[in-house]
């Protein structure tokens, strides 16, 4: 005993107390888009997103910040130049005369201000790269106070200059410090990118248009309707998985087509021998084992007609526009014209959808018929909830155990107790009304009713 009590008290040695560590590939699936365009657009403008962003930043290292760093320096080369040269002069007749030579040989307006000081220890702040750049070339070539305004006029520097005896004002125009290909690159990147981004979204569309088409071709062949205008298009791979998906769906209607066929030819054979025997059985005298034989021809019988009801549901009844709850209010009026306690719950908004209606009709028929031949009462709710429908049936009989709720969907399988043979049919009911089910897209689920008994789910997409 103690040594039970020490294996179950063992603690475990991983996992204790350590967070969970994050999966770098369900991050990256969380952040994917999830359909194929997006994937698709992903992978298309990825590599033109990082081919700009490669050619923009090798762009600004080398193209913006070379030229205008010699820009910069030969503007500021200029200004040393008038400095020295006005450091040589030594009359004012001097200082104009190479201030009006400087105007007229360069692009420079330059003029001096004599008496004049720079605001003590001002410098005005930098925000630009073309005004630090103009800023270490001054500091380097110059190298006395200086003050760069932004605003001086319209596309024009102006650079102010500390000279012992005043102030050297200089205007210099905008492209002599700033190159404008930069520009004309830029809405070439911005422009070819959207050129690009634009084609990538009317190619992709065009090709996922025809998986789109095959998607819905096979979601509604799977809810049992038909697509006949289904054709393969597009792309050699998405016409390949199209013609594929119609063969797959004329194999498939080919072997339900045999396969009622066969069950109903051997079906409406049986009929001739079985009734052969009813009647030689009504010759002989009453007997325990006649009376046996009988019972067993009369199940053997109703046997045949569940096998003829299973094929008449392989019929070709195309689906059509259906009031849901129409459909089921028909099917409770049928069972208490019949004597059986049946209430019925619908929304308030009709619910049409395209269904078969006498197979579906047959469908929740075999499922009521069920409740309350093993339970006497059965409820009947309408819910839709997302894209689905769901029909409840409850009872408030004595239920399936939940262990054998997948069996009694096998053809021919009854339970004991309250699925026996006393209570009547065959194990088809069940089976019936899951392929009917499925045959719409759907499914029939089990599970414990709030009445007490068995509820009975139908799930039909919408």
């Amino acid at each position: 005993m103690s040594l039970v009590r020490e294996q179950g008290a063992r603690p475990r040695r991983q996992g204790l107390g350590r967070p969970p560590v994050p999966n770098p590939g369900g991050i990256m699936k969380r952040l994917l888009p999830r359909t194929l365009f997006g994937r698709s657009l992903l992978i298309i403008t990825t590599p033109v997103i990082l081919a700009q962003a490669i050619a923009t930043f090798y762009f600004y290292d080398q193209h913006w910040e070379r030229v205008t760093n010699n820009q910069a320096f030969g503007v500021a080369g200029e200004i040393a130049m008038v400095i020295e040269q006005l450091g040589r002069d030594q009359t004012d007749e001097e200082r104009t005369a190479t201030l009006e030579m400087v105007t007229r040989t360069t692009d420079l307006m330059v003029t001096f201000r004599p008496d004049e000081r720079l605001p003590s220890g001002h410098r005005q702040s930098l925000y630009g790269i073309l005004e630090h750049t103009l800023g270490r070339a001054l500091d380097e070539k110059v190298g006395r106070p200086w003050d760069i305004d932004t605003h001086a006029m319209h596309e024009w520097y102006g650079i102010n200059v500390q000279l012992p005896d005043g102030v050297l004002h200089v205007l210099s125009p905008e492209r002599r410090l700033f190159s404008f290909t930069s520009w004309v690159f830029i809405l070439w990147m911005a422009g070819s990118s959207l050129l690009l981004f634009t084609i990538a979204i009317m190619f992709m569309r065009n090709q996922i248009r025809p998986i789109r088409r095959l998607a819905i071709a096979a979601e509604a062949f799977g809810k049992g309707r038909d697509t006949p205008l289904f054709k393969p298009e597009g792309a050699s791979e998405v016409r390949q998985a199209a013609t594929a998906f119609l063969q797959m769906r004329e194999r498939i209607q080919r072997q339900i087509s045999q396969r009622t066929e066969m069950l109903a030819g051997v079906s409406h054979d049986l009929r001739t021998p079985l009734t052969r025997m009813r009647l030689q059985l009504a010759m002989l005298p009453e007997a325990q084992e006649v009376e046996e034989l009988k019972a067993d021809v009369a199940e053997m019988e109703g046997m045949i007609e569940a096998y003829l009801a299973f094929a008449r549901g392989e019929g070709a009844e195309p689906p059509a526009p259906t009031d849901l709850g129409a459909l089921l209010s028909d099917v409770v009026a049928n069972a208490r014209r019949e004597g059986k306690l049946v209430e019925l719950t619908l929304p308030e908004l009709s619910i049409v959808v395209p269904l078969r209606a006498n197979d579906f009709r047959r469908c929740v028929a075999n499922l009521v018929g069920n409740a309350v031949r093993y339970a006497g009462r059965a409820w009947i709710t309408l819910q839709r909830q997302g894209g689905h429908l769901y029909v409840l049936i409850d009872d408030n009989g004595p239920g399936i155990p939940a262990d054998m709720r997948e069996e009694v969907f096998r053809p021919f399988h009854r339970l004991d107790g309250s699925r026996n043979q006393a209570t009547g049919g065959v194990g088809l009911g069940l089976g019936i009304a899951r392929d009917i089910a499925n045959r719409h897209g759907g499914d029939i689920l089990l599970e414990d009713s709030p009445q007490g008994g068995l509820r009975a789910v139908i799930r039909l997409p919408v």
